[in-house]
């Protein structure tokens, strides 16, 4: 009987196993939690020793563990899986996805890089981040055909996130890539998750991920990653030690559980949002939809009367922000995800005010839609005339093709 190698395993294969290969021959089944914050030695020349490589190269310390904020086993094991899931060389775990971005944007400022290409939009909260210049970045906003000119000798990053987060835009990251160049390009593939895509395939250089979101999958855990070559990995993990922003060691366990359901939740919750996005389409109180062609379980529509008043009347479906949680939420982005995004720069994002953003859980597709009916009912909708009507086609929701 032939052994199925790593190399040829399937995404669903990979994301139960990654990570865990180890746990047999140890003698366990459950993956193990280390909560230790410190790690016993009485050699303190050899503890010395590892000091100075990691502070020199910044690779993983081989042997045990020296202190959690260096490095950590069950986070380790999760960051491991990660990077076989997008298929890159390394992954490196923080405190969040801000946190994860922060870092990379200080690992290309440290080398003087501090110039930045983004096309919005963004997350509001990383749109901020570059905009504020907080850390002491420039940032250059394009559309995706100016990303070339735009491309000065101190830029250290081009980032995109697709789809984008709220309106759920795409982009063509083979041709973002291109563009770039030899600048690093940096994907958000929080929305699509390596279910859907693999950023590094079309040319990304770096990865992010909130891994609050679908990674976690459960609204339980807070965290983010960076999948990248293990030159930029080791640049990330100096960073992770001297400014703090650690993923703690539960998350890490929760995360890598999280992991090994992935596949089967992002396909399940995919095709109900794909049944949710026909039946807004036709929905006369409902203007646009907006749902990527790569599928997903991201939905974001602009009704016709009052969006807040949509928000109001859920019952079913958690009013709150976030996604990627096995119960589907909604949230009005101009208020709370993108609120701290100007409006005008909102607005040429795409963000009307009009805009609903809503994360599709597990639940039945019929109790969803009752819920969403009642409170679209109850948002004193105006329905426009039939040559007013602006809604995108739905997409048949892709079968994923197995990395």
């Amino acid at each position: 009987m032939e052994t199925t190698t790593a190399a040829t395993r399937s995404l669903a294969t990979e994301a139960v196993h990654a990570g865990r290969e180890d746990l047999a021959a140890l003698g366990l089944h459950a993956t193990p939690l280390d909560l230790s914050t410190t790690y016993p030695s009485h050699d303190s020349r050899a503890e010395a020793a590892r000091i100075d490589e990691f502070a020199a190269t910044g690779a993983r310390p081989e042997g045990p563990p020296v202190y959690s904020r260096l490095d950590n086993p069950t986070v380790a094991r999760f960051e491991d899986a990660l990077a076989r899931l997008e298929g890159t060389e390394a992954a490196v775990a923080f405190a969040s996805g801000m946190a994860a971005l922060t870092a990379t944007l200080l690992v290309r400022a440290s080398a003087g890089l501090r110039h930045v290409v983004a096309v919005r939009p963004l997350y509001g909260c990383s749109d901020h981040l570059l905009t504020s210049g907080l850390l002491g970045t420039e940032v250059t906003w394009v559309d995706p055909g100016e990303i070339a000119e735009a491309i000065r000798p101190d830029t250290g990053l081009v980032m995109v996130e697709s789809p984008a987060n709220p309106t759920l835009a795409e982009q063509d990251l083979a041709a973002v890539a291109e563009a770039a160049g030899s600048v690093p390009l940096l994907v958000d593939n929080t929305f699509a998750t390596p279910v859907l895509q693999r950023p590094c395939e079309s040319g990304a250089r770096l990865v992010l991920h909130s891994a609050t979101k679908y990674l976690g999958g459960h609204g339980d855990v807070l965290g983010g990653v960076i999948a990248c070559d293990e030159e930029t990995a080791r640049q990330l993990r100096q960073i992770r030690f001297a400014t703090g922003g650690v993923l703690h060691p539960l998350a890490g366990y929760l995360l890598l559980r999280g992991l090994s359901t992935l596949p089967v939740r992002v396909r399940a919750q995919s095709a109900t949002a794909a049944e949710l996005v026909r039946r807004l389409t036709e929905d006369p109180r409902v203007t646009r939809v907006h749902y990527p062609r790569i599928g997903g379980a991201m939905v974001a529509f602009e009704v016709a009367g009052d969006p807040h008043e949509v928000i109001s009347g859920v019952r079913l479906i958690t009013p709150a922000v976030s996604l990627g949680s096995v119960d589907t939420l909604i949230q009005h982005p101009g208020s709370i995800s993108h609120r701290i995004v100007p409006e005008d720069d909102r607005r040429s994002g795409g963000i009307d005010e009009k805009l609903l953003r809503m994360s599709v859980g597990l639940e039945d597709v019929e109790d969803l839609w009752h819920d969403l009916d009642v409170a679209l009912s109850g948002a004193g909708s105006v329905v426009p005339a039939p040559a007013d009507r602006q809604a995108a086609p739905a997409h048949t929701v892709p079968e994923p093709a197995m990395p």
